[in-house]
């Protein structure tokens, strides 16, 4: 992570999210979520039941952005554990300019 994020100077979602590129945003929050639940420190069952519910065997696919949004805390506690501030960072940046 750069320290910026797509559209971070001119968000202003309750007019429009234009440019700040939630779908893409969300994509690295759920490339991380992947890197650490194959990190055998961070793995555990949750994890894996979370991330196969990206391609569930009925029903609708979610995307990234409901999932990260459903599970927000989990999340959190995820990247805290990890102590990755730019993850913490991220996330924090994805909640409240998408969810």
């Amino acid at each position: 992570m750069d320290g910026r994020l797509k559209g971070e100077d001119e968000i202003d979602r309750y007019v429009t999210f234009r440019g700040i590129d939630c779908d893409g945003n969300a994509a690295r929050v759920m490339g991380l979520i992947e890197q650490y639940a194959a990190d055998e420190r961070y793995a555990s069952p949750f994890w894996d039941y979370f991330l196969k519910k990206r391609k569930p065997f009925s029903g609708p696919e979610p995307d990234d952005l409901f999932l990260i949004h459903t599970n927000i805390n989990q999340i959190y506690e995820l990247f805290q554990s990890a102590e990755d501030e730019s993850a913490l960072a991220l996330l924090q940046w994805v909640e409240f300019n998408c969810c």
